[in-house]
């Protein structure tokens, strides 16, 4: 994007499901051809092909899409977090090839700020919205902690391995992997640090374990009726927990009605994650209320640009005026000690900087009004700021 004379700044983000390029114009016409075009380059694709896919944001759009996105309000899940990581990347990228700028750097900074609010003042993380995650939650509600607990894997499917990896991270202390291809079993049981075991040994497994995860191909219930059963006479009531994310299903439906066991399959946790999804878009709503807040207070910063100038040009005509006065003052200021010519020259500037001070905060407060270039070209007027610095010795 260096490249394209029409873009300031600019950075690209790309994920599983977008890609997005991000840039300030002052020809936005201009400027979207040149980046499309772009990206056809880059995609080795005709226009004509992605062009029913593009979408376009423009100023306060574009401010609120950024929000949006960083607090994953616009992603397939909401409130899923990898996204910001994504966006945090494509923002290196860009300071990297030194592609961001005033505004870019503004932006991203306070898009990191908005999804924390979002993460911190509302609940949109909170609930599970994964079959995997969905089950550790479960978990939860029967154990209350699961410090200390124990967990038996069957099967090694990437479901499975995403629930103990959840369960892992939540305070489980061992992990026990079965595996009807017992190389597989070790393989899987390196992963989390644990101990392979073979299909016949799950009976004495059931007397140990306190968690089951259960995720095999068999045509077959795994865990039945009887099984269990002959494991609780040895347990002492404590409680067992299945997990069958299986399907068909490893777990025969029987064993529920056991005491002090208790089975989720699939079904079970689809459901766990409808209610969750329910609950992530009411906070959703929550997090749309900080998104616009924020994006009202960026538009105010933006604004503040367009005083910049004028407030660099007094800046300047004022230190233009203080450097001539001091060169006329020259021979008077030549007998004055080191000490004391360095207190003359601060007063100076002390003085002519309260005066100027008062029209620059006039000039800010006045960033969002709709009347702002008149008060510009009254400022600009008033201290002559268009006309040669060098009358400033008349």
């Amino acid at each position: 994007m260096r490249d394209i004379e029409c873009v300031g700044e600019g950075l690209f983000l790309s994920t599983c499901n977008r890609v997005e390029a991000l840039f300030t114009t002052e020809a936005a016409g201009e400027a979207k051809k040149s980046v499309i075009s772009l990206l056809s380059g880059l995609g080795n694709m005709p226009e004509e092909k992605f062009s029913s896919s593009l979408y376009t944001f423009e100023d306060r759009d574009a401010v609120m899409h950024v929000f949006r996105v960083a607090s994953s309000l616009d992603s397939m899940v909401v409130g899923e977090p990898q996204i910001l990581g994504q966006i945090k990347e494509a923002y290196a990228q860009a300071t990297i090839q030194k592609t961001s700028g005033v505004i870019l750097n503004r932006l991203m900074h306070r898009a990191f700020h908005v999804a924390k609010r979002v993460r911190t003042e509302t609940e949109i993380c909170e609930a599970a919205v994964s079959i995997s995650y969905a089950a550790v939650e479960l978990a939860k509600k029967i154990f209350h902690v699961l410090d200390g607990k124990k967990v038996l894997l069957i099967g090694a499917g990437e479901m499975a391995e995403l629930a103990a990896r959840h369960l892992m991270t939540h305070g489980v202390s061992k992990m026990v992997v079965a595996n009807r291809t017992f190389e597989r079993a070790v393989q899987v049981a390196e992963l989390f640090n644990g101990s392979p075991v073979s299909f016949d040994e799950i009976g004495a497994q059931l007397l140990e374990v306190d968690i089951v995860v259960t995720s095999t191909s068999a045509p077959e219930y795994v865990i039945t009726h009887e099984l269990v059963k002959k494991s609780l006479r040895k347990r002492r009531n404590r409680p067992l927990f299945f997990i069958d994310i299986a399907v068909p299903r490893d777990v025969e439906p029987a064993v529920n009605h056991l005491e002090n066991v208790y089975v989720y399959d699939i079904d079970d946790l689809k459901g766990v994650i409808e209610l969750n999804m329910a609950q992530r878009q009411q906070e959703a709503i929550k997090a749309e209320r900080i998104v616009q807040e924020e994006v009202v207070k960026f538009e105010k910063w933006l604004k503040t640009l367009e005083v910049v100038p004028t407030i660099i040009s007094l800046r300047e005509k004022v230190e233009s005026i203080i450097q001539v006065e001091l060169k006329k003052s020259s021979s008077a200021l030549d007998g004055l000690t080191p000490s004391q010519n360095k207190a003359i020259r601060g007063l100076t500037r002390s003085i002519a900087e309260k005066v100027i001070n008062d029209p620059i905060v006039y000039l800010k407060g006045k960033a969002d009004r709709p009347s702002l270039n008149m008060y510009l070209d009254v400022t600009r007027m008033l201290f002559k700021l268009d006309e040669d610095n060098g009358d400033a010795d008349k």
